[in-house]
């Protein structure tokens, strides 16, 4: 890993940790979510960076580790919330960052250690 990649994740990490932040301080309810916008607001927006990040990370690194992490699913995510404004599934986001970005958080930390 390039020290670029190395950067990106450690960025990405930190992101992923601020939600679980989030999500420790605001609570796990969806209907929470949903009405506190600031809530929602500062998890879309760590989402988005999340997918920001991954998008600049190096082609080697996202095709050496594409079995790991679903790059274009995670690059798609930042895209929608990105330019969909009013189509943005609350569900959607709301299961992505209970269950997708602590497999991200995982995988950073598993990559970052090496």
């Amino acid at each position: 890993m390039n020290q670029r990649d190395r950067q990106r994740l450690e960025h990405m990490l930190r992101h992923c940790r601020d939600v679980s932040d989030f999500i420790d301080r605001f609570g796990a309810d969806y209907n929470v979510f949903i009405q506190d916008r600031a809530y929602y607001n500062a998890v879309a927006m760590c989402v988005m960076q999340v997918g920001e990040l991954a998008n600049g990370l190096s082609e080697e690194f996202r095709e050496a580790t594409k079995d790991q992490m679903p790059w274009g699913m995670i690059r798609g995510m930042r895209n929608w919330l990105a330019h969909s404004y009013t189509e943005i599934d609350d569900k959607v986001l709301w299961e992505t960052a209970k269950n997708d970005l602590p497999k991200v958080f995982a995988f950073c930390e598993k990559q970052l250690s090496r």
